[in-house]
């Protein structure tokens, strides 16, 4: 399975705890989607007529594109890639740019799956993380984008935020978990250097919630979930009915993806690739025929590296037997000596032929990790 990742670049505003590559000026448009074209006839040849089952739009904010901006893009991806007759076509949306007539259009146009950025149903959070929406927004756009008739939606929240109580945490996924939606990200803030965010705890404008309050939180989401019908299937993610991300899954299980657009990275089993993180040289380079660009060779400690740090954070976790009979039996027997603490203390557990980790053991899933790494 082969997936495409679109990475749009303009926000209306900027997040204060964001450190995804974006930029406001928007005016820039028209010459970063004619960059975008030239660029995805330049990969055409990227996946060898493999076939592509996902196109992820993400950002910055790709719903300040137009319904036919997004139908254009997909036009030209479909005229340069073998796509799948029946792909996951997901753009990441803010709720106030959706109203009914815009998603009728989104539809029309191929999207099938939205993932909207809600963080919060509490207008005091939102406005501390700057988002542009309201509370009230946030609930009407999960309900005109099921109304308009899409039918795979996800969304995103956020916990351990600066002065959030467990009472309002637990408000908000009852919220969640009462809308039309069969996926939800769930995500604890964290304070990137350059932010905002980071700069305000530097200097002790706002403050991080005590460690026994974000693993509450943390805990009241694995069980408010578990109770409405959600399987936790990676740490952030959660769906009914096995609507799980294809595009984010293939990530996690090692499959090749090619990333469109200043800052994005692709990966094809031998190495990493990524764009400029800059609009204006990623927009000149392109209209010069050329793409800024660079690439890692990965070595064969760094690809079982990838394959730790993202399997172990899913539902499938590590296979011992597939690492020694991909990597060696040598490198098996490090990992599993290396994970025997954690399954004698039940952060791990064995299920089949997987090493997984526990609810315990996602506490601790950063130190986990770092045990199993090959250095």
């Amino acid at each position: 399975m082969s997936g495409i990742y679109i990475h749009i670049p303009f926000c209306r505003k900027k997040c204060h705890y964001c450190d995804f590559y974006k930029t406001t000026a928007i005016q820039k448009k028209p010459l970063f989607l004619d960059a975008l074209y030239r660029e995805i006839d330049l990969r055409a040849d990227y996946f060898k007529n493999q076939s592509v089952e996902t196109i992820y739009l993400g950002g910055g904010t790709p719903s300040v594109l137009s319904a036919e901006e997004t139908g254009a893009i997909l036009q030209q991806l479909y005229q340069n890639f073998y796509v799948d007759h029946v792909p996951e076509i997901t753009l990441e949306a803010n709720p106030d740019d959706l109203d009914q007539y815009y998603l009728s259009k989104l539809l029309k146009a191929g999207i099938n799956r939205l993932s909207i950025g809600i963080q919060s149903f509490s207008d005091r959070d939102l406005l501390l993380m700057n988002r542009r929406h309201s509370a009230d927004q946030a609930i009407r756009s999960v309900t005109d984008a099921h109304k308009a008739g899409f039918s795979d939606i996800s969304i995103d929240l956020i916990y351990g935020i600066p002065g959030l109580s467990l009472q309002q945490w637990e408000r908000n996924l009852q919220m969640a978990v009462g809308l039309p939606v069969n996926h939800l990200s769930a995500y604890h803030i964290t304070y990137h250097e350059g932010t905002l965010f980071y700069s305000r705890l530097k200097n002790k404008i706002i403050h991080e919630l005590p460690e026994e309050e974000s693993i509450a939180q943390f805990e009241t989401l694995l069980r408010i979930t578990g109770e409405a019908g959600f399987e936790q299937y990676e740490i952030s993610n959660f769906a009914q009915d096995q609507f799980y991300s294809k595009h984010n899954s293939n990530y996690w299980t090692g499959q090749p993806y090619l990333g469109l657009g200043p800052s994005a990275h692709s990966y094809n089993g031998i190495s990493r690739q990524w764009n400029s993180s800059n609009l204006n040289q990623y927009i000149s380079s392109l209209q010069s025929g050329l793409l800024s660009s660079g690439e890692e060779i990965l070595t064969t400690k760094d690809k079982l590296n990838d394959y730790l740090i993202t399997r172990i954070r899913t539902k499938w976790g590590i296979s011992i037997e597939y690492i020694r009979s991909v990597f060696g039996e040598e490198y098996g027997n490090r990992i599993t000596r290396a994970a025997d603490i954690y399954l004698k203390n039940d952060s791990l557990k064995r299920v089949g032929d997987a090493i997984v980790l526990t609810q315990r053991g996602m506490m601790i899933s950063d130190q986990i990790m770092l045990a199993l790494l090959i250095e």
